[in-house]
């Protein structure tokens, strides 16, 4: 989610510059005032109580106006993001939206504020109430506008500045160059995003030697759990004397072994554009394992990839690379193979389902050769790609 604080005094041309960004980066627009009105047009409760403080001529408090903010963030769960305008307007409002962005899991990325001298401001505002007719746009008016930015939203300037997520843009420029270097903070701010794909599959349909092409493509850390479970037992770590007794005595490796290493990949893994994880989650359980481990570290699920192939082409595949040295465990009967088929209907497809429900699961056809199925991916992860940036 990409969350802006678009700041600068009045006529520094903040309404011009958020169309750009709703329009460019399909961002909700909150403006307080905007969704304090609406609340006390639709007659809700926070709506009343704003009501009938401003009509005793008292501004809305701080503690109706975040709630009318959540408000309006739970009600735009699918938004890509929110343009915060007018907000925070103090430095206690800093810290009240900074709670906020923390209670329901998210954080602002970047304040952006437009730079414009006293005497530039004074003349724009002029020459716009020449024309706009609105008669707050007078110099005696302007400029006591002017004294109020400066008293009371530079030391929210400062608050982010401390965070480092303060950007100041030259307004003073062209519409299209303000514009341009808005661009280039938000362009920058996506590509700290990590882009994370899940891929998914029934055993034999290539799923993991497609994940690892990905990977190498596009600079994403390929995850399987398989490969790093053999790595500990190889090494002979403490875990990777467990995982070997678990898998001399016929047990699977419970979930909270798997766990750790996933961690252990998602911390020490820097500089990566992203993750993709083949084998994990397998199970609904360990769908909302990762959900929960992504979100610790600042993340999601970025896209949702099912490499489908008919049933029995998959037994065709999976018997003839029993008779390879990249035999698995399972290939070596008909009767194994059918059982991890099974395996995977009942227990992943659920986890394919509710992916879908939450994030949409890109189907892909995992017929024909590797490089016809690799181009079929390479295409839908482009397109992913573009529409998260």
């Amino acid at each position: 989610m990409l969350n802006i604080a678009l700041f600068g005094p009045p006529g520094a041309g903040k309404g011009t510059q958020s169309e750009f960004l709703i329009q460019k980066y399909k961002l909700y627009y909150i403006s307080t005032g905007d969704i304090l009105r609406k609340e006390i047009e639709q007659i809700s409760e926070l709506g009343l109580q704003a009501k009938n403080i401003i009509e005793a001529g008292g501004l809305a408090p701080d503690e109706i106006i975040v709630q009318i903010i959540e408000k309006t963030i739970k009600e735009n769960p699918d938004v890509k993001g929110f343009l915060f305008d007018g907000f925070p307007r103090t430095y206690i409002q800093a810290y009240i939206l900074e709670g906020l962005m923390i209670k329901l899991n998210t954080s602002l990325n970047c304040l952006i504020s437009l730079e414009v001298d006293e005497e530039e401001s004074v003349k724009r505002l002029l020459l716009r109430g020449e024309t706009s007719g609105r008669k707050d746009d007078n110099e005696i008016v302007i400029r006591k506008r002017l004294i109020e930015y400066e008293q009371k939203t530079r030391p929210v300037l400062q608050f982010y500045k401390e965070r480092g997520i303060y950007v100041a843009v030259n307004g003073l420029q062209s519409i299209e160059k303000v514009s341009e270097d808005i661009d280039l903070i938000v362009q920058n701010e996506l590509s700290k995003s990590l882009f994370n794909i899940v891929l998914f599959g029934y055993p034999g349909s290539g799923r993991g030697s497609q994940g690892k092409a990905l990977a190498r493509k596009y600079g994403l850390e390929f995850v399987a759990t398989g490969p790093m479970l053999d790595q500990e037992i190889k090494k002979q770590s403490p875990l990777g004397k467990q995982i070997k007794s678990l898998y001399e005595n016929g047990q699977l490796v419970p979930d909270h072994l798997v766990v750790q290493l996933i961690e252990k990949k998602l911390e020490e893994s820097k500089g990566v554009k992203g993750f993709i994880f083949k084998g994990f989650p397998r199970t609904l359980v360990q769908s909302y394992i990762l959900d929960g481990l992504l979100k610790k570290h600042g993340s999601a699920i970025s896209m949702v990839i099912d490499i489908e192939v008919p049933t029995l082409e998959l037994i065709q595949r999976l018997d003839d690379r029993s008779k390879t040295d990249h035999c698995m465990p399972y290939d070596n009967s008909t009767a194994k193979i059918v059982k991890r088929l099974q395996e995977h209907e009942n227990k992943t497809v659920p986890v394919i389902h509710k992916y879908n429900q939450l994030h949409g699961v890109t189907k892909i056809d995992g017929q024909g050769s590797f490089e016809e199925v690799f181009e079929r991916v390479s295409k839908e992860v482009e397109e992913g790609i573009k529409r998260m940036r």
